[in-house]
C-alpha cells in the first residue's frame, strides 16, 4: 500500500508536523530570532501538501471514483473562504494606515491572491527578503499561489497517466518532473534566484518529493530510527540555517528530505509519531492554515502603525491575537466549509 493514502486514515503526527512547520513560520516573521531558519517552514507545507493530496488522487483513481470536479470543489472548500475573509478583514486596515504607493501594492496583491497568482506579481515587483517585505500584509499568499498552479495540473497529470500506465509509470513520470524540477531550482540560484523563490517550475520538486512518497510503497517494518533522522534533520535545519541560506537549494533540501522521512516511516508505533502527536501539537497543526493566514497581515499591519520598528516584546505579544484569530477562522470557516452535510455544493459556488 502506498504510504500516506487516503485509505490509510488520519495521522496526528502529520497535524504535529504542520505544527512544527506553522510556528517556525511564525516566529520567523516576528523576528525574534528563536527560529532563524523559521523561512523553510513553507518547505514542509510543500512537501506535506504533495503527499496528502497525492495520496487521496491515488487511493480515488485505485478504487475508480476519481472525480476532477470533486476535487477541485474540496480545494475550494478548503482554501477559499478563510483566504477572502482574512482579505476582506486586510482591506479597511490597509485604506487606513498605508500611504498611496503601499496601498496601490495592496490592492495589485488583493487581485494577485484572488487569481493565485501572487507569487508572480512578487517576483515581477520585490524581493522576498527585502525590507519592504515586511510591511506587505499579503506577501504570505506567494505560497497558496505555488500550490494551487501544482494542483491546475497534477490531478490531471495523474489521472491520465494512472488510467493508461498504473503506479509504477505514475511514479516515473513524478519522479521525472521533480528531478527536473531541482535542476531548475538549482540554475535559478545563479540566473533568476527572485523567480526561483516563488514560481512554480523551481518549487514542484517539493511538492514533488511528497507526491513520490505518497506512491511507492515502503517496507511492512516501520523504521523509527528513519523517522527519527527526519524529525532531526526538520529540527537542525530550522534552528540552524540563518538567512544567507534563504533561497539556496540544498538548505531547502534538508527539511525536504526530513520531512518525506517522517511521513514515510513516522507512523503511530514510532517514538517520532508519539512526539509530533502530542495533543497540543495536533491542535495547532489542525489550525495551522488559518494561523499561517493570519499572522503576516497581523505583524506587517503592527509594524505599519508603528512609528519605529516594534521591539521583541511587542511583536512576540502579538503571537497570541494570531492564535486566536486562527482558531476562530477554523472553528467558523475551515470547519464548516470543509463539511458537505453542513455546507452544500452551491452554497460554496
Amino acid at each position: 500500500m502506498a504510504a500516506g493514502g487516503a485509505s490509510d486514515g488520519y495521522r496526528p503526527e502529520i497535524d504535529g508536523l504542520r505544527a512544527v512547520a506553522v510556528v517556525a513560520v511564525l516566529l520567523y516573521h516576528a523576528q525574534l530570532g528563536i527560529v532563524p531558519g523559521g523561512f523553510l517552514g513553507v518547505d514542509i507545507f510543500f512537501v506535506i501538501s504533495g503527499f496528502l493530496i497525492t495520496g487521496i488522487i491515488e487511493a480515488e483513481l485505485a478504487a475508480g471514483r476519481f472525480s476532477i470536479l470533486r476535487f477541485y470543489e474540496r480545494r475550494i472548500r478548503r482554501i477559499i473562504p478563510a483566504l477572502m475573509v482574512m482579505m476582506l478583514l486586510c482591506i479597511p486596515l490597509a485604506w487606513r494606515l498605508m500611504l498611496p504607493d503601499d496601498l496601490e501594492n495592496f490592492g495589485q496583491s488583493l487581485i494577485a491572491t484572488t487569481a493565485f497568482a501572487n507569487n508572480v506579481l512578487l517576483m515581477l515587483t520585490s524581493g522576498y527578503f527585502a525590507l519592504a517585505a515586511e510591511f506587505k500584509p499579503l506577501i504570505h499568499t506567494w505560497t497558496l499561489g505555488v500550490e494551487e498552479q501544482y494542483y491546475l495540473i497534477v490531478p490531471l497529470l495523474l489521472a491520465a497517466i494512472f488510467r493508461w500506465g498504473g503506479r509504477r509509470l505514475t511514479i516515473v513520470v513524478i519522479a521525472t518532473i521533480t528531478v527536473l524540477s531541482f535542476v531548475v531550482a538549482l540554475v535559478c540560484v545563479r540566473y533568476a534566484p527572485t523567480a526561483g523563490f516563488y514560481l512554480l517550475p523551481s518549487r514542484a520538486w517539493e511538492l514533488g518529493a511528497g507526491s513520490l512518497v505518497a506512491l511507492v510503497p515502503n517496507p511492512a517494518d516501520r523504521r523509527g530510527s528513519l523517522a527519527a533522522l527526519g524529525l532531526a534533520t526538520i529540527t537542525g535545519s530550522l534552528l540552524l540555517a540563518g538567512e544567507r541560506f534563504a533561497g539556496l537549494v540544498w538548505p531547502m533540501a534538508l527539511p525536504v528530505a526530513g520531512t518525506c522521512l517522517v511521513l514515510a516511516y513516522g507512523r503511530a508505533a514510532t517514538l517520532t509519531a508519539r512526539v509530533l502527536a502530542w495533543r497540543p501539537a495536533v491542535i495547532v497543526g489542525l489550525i495551522s492554515y488559518s494561523l499561517y493566514l493570519y499572522h503576516q497581515p497581523v505583524f506587517a499591519f503592527a509594524r505599519i502603525a508603528s512609528l519605529d520598528e516594534p521591539s521583541r516584546a511587542p511583536m512576540a505579544l502579538l503571537i497570541a491575537p494570531i492564535f486566536v484569530l486562527g482558531w476562530l477562522s477554523w472553528r467558523f470557516l475551515e470547519r464548516p466549509f470543509r463539511d458537505r452535510d453542513r455546507t452544500r455544493s452551491r452554497t460554496v459556488v
